[in-house]
C-alpha cells in the first residue's frame, strides 16, 4: 500500500522545529510529490499560545504568540503549486479538554476558528478539508459531542467539505512522549475497542467522514485484527477509514526517531490486507524526507521509493 497523505506539524511540541523557510518547504512539498503524496494536513493550526497562522481570535482570547509566517498561507500556496489537497487542522488548547475536561470550552474556541479561517482563506483552491485535531483513543469525557459539533460547523461553513479524525488505539504502546517507559500492561482489548468505537461512530456519524487510526500503539501481530475491527466500524457507519502510518519509530528509548523501514512496509502490508482506503504518514517531512534534520529520514525515502517502484 502506497503512502498518499502526510501530516504537517509546524508547532512540533514534541519533535524538534526544522526552522524551514519558504524554500525549503518548497523543496519539501517536491520531495512529497515524488513519493506520490495527493494530500496534506495541517495537524494543529495551534498548541498553546504557539500558532501556525496569525489568528487575531486566539491572540486576544488565549495569549497566543503572533507567528512571524502565516504558515497556513504558505501551505495553502505550496499545495496549490504542487497539486495537492490542504485539509486544515484545528487548534487545540492544551488545556482546557485535556487538563480541564472542559470540553465545552475546547469547542467554542475552535468555533471561532472555523469561522476566522474560513473568511481568511476558504477561497483558496487547494482547502480540501478539515482536521479535528483532538487525539484520543477512547470514549473519555465529551469527546463524542467535541467531535460531532465541530465536524458539524465545519461542514456547514464550507459548504460539506470533508472531515478527518485520527484517533490512536489504546495498545500496549500507548505511552506519553515524557514516559522513559515503552509499553505498559493494561492495554485495550479488541473487545473494549470495537464496543467503544462502535459508540462514538454512532455518535459522530454524518459530522465526521474519514477516520485514519494511528498505527503505532499496537504490536505488529495485532495490527490485522484492529485494522479488520476499524474498517469494519468505519463501512457500518458510512466512513473511510484510512490508516496512518506512522514513520517514526515507538519501539526505542529515543523519542522520537525514523523508523526502521521494514517495519514501516509491514505496517502497509497489514493495511493493504484489510483493505484501508488510504494510507497518510505522521510525519513526512521529519521522519522521511531527503532534507530531514535526521539523515536516517533520507533513507527511509530511498527504500520507500524502491517499494514504489516494486509495486509499479
Amino acid at each position: 500500500m502506497q503512502i498518499t497523505g502526510t501530516f504537517l506539524d509546524e508547532i512540533s511540541h514534541d519533535i524538534p522545529h526544522q526552522n524551514w523557510g519558504e524554500k525549503e518547504w518548497d523543496l519539501d512539498f517536491q520531495h512529497m510529490k515524488r513519493m506520490g503524496i495527493d494530500t496534506v494536513i495541517l495537524i494543529r493550526s495551534g498548541y498553546r499560545q504557539w500558532l501556525a497562522y496569525p489568528s487575531a481570535y486566539l491572540m486576544k482570547t488565549e495569549g497566543a504568540y503572533k507567528p512571524p509566517v502565516d504558515l497556513v498561507r504558505l501551505f495553502l500556496e505550496l499545495s496549490e503549486r504542487h497539486g495537492m489537497q490542504f485539509y486544515f487542522g484545528l487548534y487545540d488548547s492544551g488545556k482546557y479538554w485535556w487538563d480541564q475536561g472542559d470540553y465545552a470550552r475546547e469547542v467554542e474556541l475552535n468555533l471561532h476558528v472555523i469561522d476566522e479561517v474560513w473568511a481568511a482563506y476558504g477561497d483558496a483552491p487547494a482547502f480540501g478539508g478539515w482536521y479535528l485535531s483532538q487525539e484520543v483513543s477512547r470514549k473519555t469525557g465529551g469527546i463524542t459531542g467535541l467531535y460531532r459539533k465541530l465536524g458539524i460547523h465545519c461542514k456547514a461553513v464550507s459548504g460539506g467539505l470533508p472531515t478527518l479524525i485520527s484517533p490512536y488505539i489504546d495498545g500496549k504502546k500507548a505511552i506519553l512522549a515524557k514516559d522513559p517507559s515503552l509499553s505498559r500492561e493494561d492495554a485495550v482489548s479488541l473487545e473494549d475497542h470495537q464496543r467503544e468505537w462502535r459508540e462514538i461512530f454512532a455518535g459522530i456519524q454524518g459530522a465526521v467522514d474519514i477516520v485514519a487510526f494511528q498505527d503505532g500503539h499496537v504490536d505488529y501481530h495485532e495490527l490485522a485484527d484492529y485494522f479488520a475491527i476499524n474498517k469494519a466500524l468505519a463501512d457500518e457507519f458510512g466512513m473511510q477509514c484510512w490508516t496512518n502510518a506512522e514513520s517514526f519509530d515507538r519501539d526505542m528509548p529515543i523519542k522520537f526517531l525514523p523508523i526502521k523501514w521494514e517495519k514501516l512496509r509491514l505496517k502497509l502490508e497489514a493495511a493493504r490486507a484489510a483493505g484501508l482506503d488510504k494510507a497518510i504518514t505522521f510525519e513526512f517531512s521529519h521522519f522521511m524526507s531527503p532534507q530531514s534534520a535526521y539523515p536516517q529520514a533520507g533513507h527511509l525515502y530511498n527504500r520507500y521509493q524502491e517499494y514504489r517502484k516494486m509495486l509499479a
